[in-house]
């Protein structure tokens, strides 16, 4: 009964790391999967895989740079914050810096001390290759290439 593998576990990024209340980390924290903090961190906090998510607790307290994909924080970030995913700031939230944020929700009550700046998903750059140019009609070609000219 309590020798049982977990099963369905493709990754060890799903595993959750705790860090207790009462408890102080000074220096930067890496990490993969989920990270639960109830204490503190004196430090930036860095993900290290898309997927990783940080919750931060109404006691929880990070001073320094944060930079995760996906965060839920109720307690104090006292740096700026860099979420390329999606920020959930809840009612007890306090943030001393700029955010930087893709996808935010935020509850009444929270705070944020700072910029707030939206970061948009890059799209990729490209020209039309030869295919996408011989796949238009011929009269939209041909009006493509008279624009082109006239440039």
């Amino acid at each position: 009964m309590f020798n049982r593998k977990r099963a369905g576990r493709e990754s060890p990024s799903h595993d959750t790391s705790l860090i207790a209340r009462g408890t102080i980390l000074r220096g930067d924290v890496h990490f993969t999967g989920a990270l639960h903090l109830d204490g503190c961190i004196e430090g930036a906090v860095i993900a290290e895989a898309e997927d990783a998510v940080l919750t931060v607790s109404e006691h929880g307290q990070v001073i320094g740079e944060v930079r995760v994909p996906h965060a839920v924080v109720n307690g104090r970030i006292d740096g700026n914050m860099l979420s390329d995913a999606r920020l959930e700031l809840a009612a007890q939230a306090c943030i001393s810096g700029d955010v930087h944020y893709r996808v935010l929700e935020m509850a009444a009550g929270a705070q944020v001390n700072g910029r707030m700046v939206h970061v948009v998903a890059e799209t990729p750059r490209g020209l039309a290759g030869p295919k996408a140019l011989a796949s238009q009609p011929a009269d939209n070609m041909a009006d493509n290439m008279a624009e082109s000219a006239s440039a």
